[in-house]
């Protein structure tokens, strides 16, 4: 009963299903033009082979540590934004700005650097296939060089959103993500009297675009006066209590995000040297997924800016009931997004150039991903979202972190390479971690100790 009279609350209170649906919504159509780009060249490139669609697959596992990298930075930057958002001091929010794009662009060169100098080298800590090493290779040495673009484009959208600014990096990514599909169509192919360049075609796609989409932002953010527009001194000199701020809060979450890419890295070290084929079903099947992770992308960023701004401004209480009505927003959502994707996954499998085997072991994972979405989203909401709002960084650290290292590496390298199973069988007995993360964030989120306010603090 109290289940069904905090849902009736929830959904009776206008400004926060407002506040919430104004962040979330762009958040999810930002993530959602970015999933189709993602699902668009893995189409094209998929009529090139299923070698091409694992060896691609495999090079942007570099770029996926990188960005989680860079999304740690951002995730503890937004934290302590929204706090002072919520509090006025747009001068902190600057400097937390300055300083996020400094580490950012540090940490693209430390995933560049080796990138560039031998490309080989990296693919071959994924796959012993010589035809996966030779295409992702050649397309890696390429994107690579796309990374201080996003680091910059990463950092300025992210802060922008705990400032209320969410629909311009929307319109910036549409029209960088046209950009993108268009030159995916003419490299890859070599229409319109241009070469015809394969995967590294894709790798010219996405460098360009990405240096489009870092200039528009950074354009926009000054004609428009936002508050993020500053001079370059405004962005640095930082007082020894903001580093030592930014340090608690950022440092867990930075680790959190690189140590968990890792570790998820490391699954696809197992799937490759499962066969091309495992790698090509399991990058399909994570393609397809991200279609619905996105809603919950959306709703996480706006929990975790919601819910920072209630703090900073001291509204404690308030933002203890607006995290419990995220929870109930999740619930519900879940439910649609299992239902889309279990409606929509033949169809989309139905779009790829792949035998029936790989089809089949797309549709088993995505069954499995479908099973385990109730307790994965309902993390996804809690340890990016509500605890990270409070700057509960460190135990959203162990607990991601001890998930996958303790229990998704172990299931890999056990049922992978020493039981052998189908890729849709280890898949589900990696995805076991969720089950652990949940039961432990659950009990985390109920200690309440998540509910500070960062900035009377920072002022001690």
């Amino acid at each position: 009963m109290k289940v069904l009279h905090d849902t009736r609350d929830m959904l009776q209170d206008k400004s926060f299903l407002q506040k919430a649906v104004t962040i979330a919504l762009p958040v999810a159509m930002q993530g959602m033009l970015n999933t189709i780009v993602n699902l668009i060249d893995t189409m094209m490139i998929g009529t090139l082979g299923e070698t091409t669609i694992a060896a691609v697959g495999l090079a942007n596992k570099v770029f996926f540590v990188f960005s989680l990298l860079v999304f740690g930075v951002v995730s503890g930057a937004v934290v302590l934004a929204a706090q002072y958002w919520g509090s006025g001091d747009v001068k902190s929010i600057r400097k937390v700005l300055g300083l996020a794009i400094s580490i950012s662009l540090v940490g693209s060169l430390c995933f560049l650097l080796p990138s560039e100098w031998n490309p080989k080298a990296v693919m071959q800590i994924f796959t012993a296939s010589e035809g996966a090493v030779s295409i992702g290779a050649s397309y890696l040495s390429v994107a690579a060089l796309s990374y201080p673009f996003t680091a910059v484009t990463n950092t300025y959208v992210a802060v922008m959103r705990a400032v209320g600014k969410v629909k311009t990096p929307v319109l910036i990514s549409s029209m960088t993500i046209f950009i993108n599909i268009i030159l995916n169509y003419i490299l890859i192919f070599g229409h319109f009297g241009a070469p015809e360049m394969g995967a590294v075609g894709a790798a010219v796609a996405t460098l360009t675009a990405r240096v489009v989409e870092c200039a528009a932002i950074i354009s926009v953010t000054y004609c428009s006066r936002s508050p993020l527009a500053c001079g370059v001194r405004e962005l640095f000199g930082y007082s020894r209590e903001f580093l030592s701020q930014f340090a608690v809060t950022c440092t867990p979450v930075i680790a959190n995000e690189f140590m968990w890419g890792l570790g998820t890295t490391i699954y696809f070290l197992v799937y490759g040297r499962m066969g091309d084929n495992a790698v090509a079903a399991i990058t399909i099947a994570t393609t397809i997924q991200d279609i619905v992770v996105v809603l919950f992308q959306g709703l996480s960023a706006a929990a975790a800016v919601i819910l920072g701004n209630e703090m900073g401004a001291g509204h404690l209480k308030r933002a203890e009931k607006y995290a419990a009505n995220f929870f109930i927003l999740q619930f519900m959502v879940t439910l649609a997004a299992m239902a889309l994707c279990f409606g929509i996954r033949w169809n989309v499998i139905g779009m790829y150039n792949i035998t029936p085997q790989v089809a089949q072991h797309v549709n088993l994972c995505l069954l499995a991903f479908i099973l385990y979405m109730p307790v994965k989203m309902f993390n996804y909401i809690n340890i990016v979202g509500v605890l990270r709002s409070g700057g509960d960084t460190r135990v959203c650290l162990f607990i991601d972190t001890s998930g996958v290292w303790l229990i998704g590496i172990p299931m890999a390298f056990i049922g992978g390479l020493y039981l052998k199973k189908p890729i849709y069988i280890v898949y589900g007995m990696v995805m076991a971690e969720e089950i652990y993360k949940a039961v432990v964030g659950y009990i985390r989120y109920r200690q309440k100790k998540w509910l500070r306010n960062l900035n009377v603090q920072l002022q001690k």
